[in-house]
């Protein structure tokens, strides 16, 4: 059986809820949903889709490197989003990222996260593979 490695940030959230930033088992990466924080907690970005998404998905890399996968590694993002008018730029944020990786993705509306001031939270799945 493969181990697991759990990775935390040290964000507020993480105890209070009991959930991991990414865990790890054997080369699956799973990284929880993720918003534009610093590594105090506070929200980067505010009023501002992409720069929200931009913070967000350094924070996803951040956490996969510490996983010990890469944004290569990426099978699968999702985005959740407050306003879906705003999904071009927050597409746009996805592909300077991903767009030579092009994982599948889904964006979805929701109608609130777990702050006003966030505007988007993105999830990302993983399969790191043999360098």
């Amino acid at each position: 059986m493969k181990p697991r490695i759990n990775v935390a940030t040290g964000t507020p959230w993480e105890p209070l809820v009991g959930y991991s930033r990414a865990v790890r088992v054997g080369s699956h990466v799973y990284v929880s949903g993720t918003t534009a924080t610093d590594p105090e907690g506070r929200i980067v970005g505010a009023g501002d889709p992409h720069a929200q998404a931009v913070r967000a998905l350094k924070n996803v890399e951040a956490a996969l490197r510490r996983a010990g996968a890469r944004l290569e590694d990426v099978a699968r993002t999702r985005i959740y989003v407050i306003d879906i008018d705003d999904w071009q730029a927050i597409g746009r944020a996805h592909r300077e990222f991903f767009g030579a990786v092009r994982p599948a993705t889904s964006m979805v509306q929701v109608s609130r996260l777990i702050s006003p001031e966030m505007l988007v939270e993105i999830e990302a799945e993983a399969i790191v593979r043999e360098r």
